[in-house]
């Protein structure tokens, strides 16, 4: 197969998959809103089942919904007529994912849900199977043609099952009002995770704390900066306000216009109002901050007085950016 034929065979995959999704849109009515609802008010947890490539998307939507707020097992539907059906509980509702419609598992799986007395939701693309005739709520995700060239292999068809389950997802979380410090609460490790709940104060505690007061000498604010290594010194007042930074530029500029410094305090050189941060955000949004106006650090305040320094290699550091 030549460069040609490869890119055409792709974009026909691609444009049938998305054709397939597009579908997906006539099938969104009344029975995909009573799912949402149903799952959402159930005091219970949704189990998901399929079997074969189905029971992979299967997987993939529970992953989804547990990490938005659904509480959601997998069921093989294989095993599930083997002893794993033991996980259902009466207040459970079933989703049942199938192609077809008519696997055997799934003809052996749907009498034994139902005579549990649970809500049985199927996610189907044969309307008139045995599981969309026996479910008491049938999410359509039939397609046209699979992008499989002998239209055999699931390809269209996991795709919309895919979307469908996200779409599913999506409206319970706005169903139940699931929001980013839900979001944090599930996802605590990696770079996710503490874009999500990494404070201010979490990385400003771990710096050092440079401050002089305004009186301070240019010879003391030099060996405060030297020694906390941070490149800037904050000019604090007696209880702790917040009254100008310094940096190591404003010192260079200032002996670049100045040739005799005795005499000079940090309140004769210091830059007024700097841009301030509350300790207790998020550090992602100090990284707004600084993209904002164009800066390297920000000055960290708990209370209105001063807590620390955040610099932007504090969120290289943390994987932050």
């Amino acid at each position: 197969m030549n460069t040609d034929n490869i890119i055409t065979t792709a974009l026909r995959t691609i444009d049938l998959e998305t054709n397939a999704v597009s579908g997906l849109k006539s099938s969104i009515d009344a029975s995909f809103s009573r799912a949402v609802v149903q799952i959402a008010n159930s005091k219970g947890r949704l189990i998901v089942s399929g079997i074969g490539k189905s029971a992979i998307v299967a997987q993939k939507i529970v992953a989804t919904l547990n990490s938005t707020g659904t509480p959601s097992i997998f069921m093989h539907a294989a095993d599930a007529i083997h002893g794993d059906l033991g996980m259902v509980q009466s207040n459970d509702v079933v989703m049942v994912i199938s192609k077809s419609g008519n696997s055997p598992e799934i003809k052996v799986l749907v009498p034994l849900v139902k005579n549990f007395g649970n809500i049985l939701v199927g996610m189907v693309g044969n309307m008139q199977s045995f599981l969309a005739l026996n479910s008491d709520i049938v999410l359509n995700t039939t397609v046209y043609k699979e992008a499989c060239p002998i239209n055999l292999a699931p390809t269209s068809s996991t795709t919309a099952q895919m979307v469908m389950g996200d779409a599913l997802a999506v409206c319970l979380m706005e169903e139940k009002g699931f929001n980013s410090n839900d979001f944090a609460k599930y996802h605590p490790g990696g770079t996710l995770g503490k874009r999500l709940y990494l404070r201010v104060a979490e990385i400003a505690d771990q710096n050092e704390k440079p401050k002089v007061l305004p009186a301070a000498t240019i010879k003391e604010v030099i060996v405060e900066m030297t020694n906390k290594r941070l490149g800037v010194a904050v000019v604090v007042n007696e209880t702790g306000k917040v009254l100008g930074i310094i940096t190591d530029g404003d010192l260079r500029r200032m002996l670049e216009k100045t040739e005799i410094i005795t005499g000079l305090t940090a309140n004769d050189i210091m830059t007024s109002n700097p841009k301030t941060i509350a300790a207790d955000v998020l550090a992602v949004t100090a990284l707004e901050e600084m993209r904002k106006y164009n800066i390297s650090q920000l000055i960290a305040e708990e209370n209105g007085l001063y807590n620390g320094i955040i610099h932007l290699h504090d969120l290289v550091k943390e994987g932050i950016i």
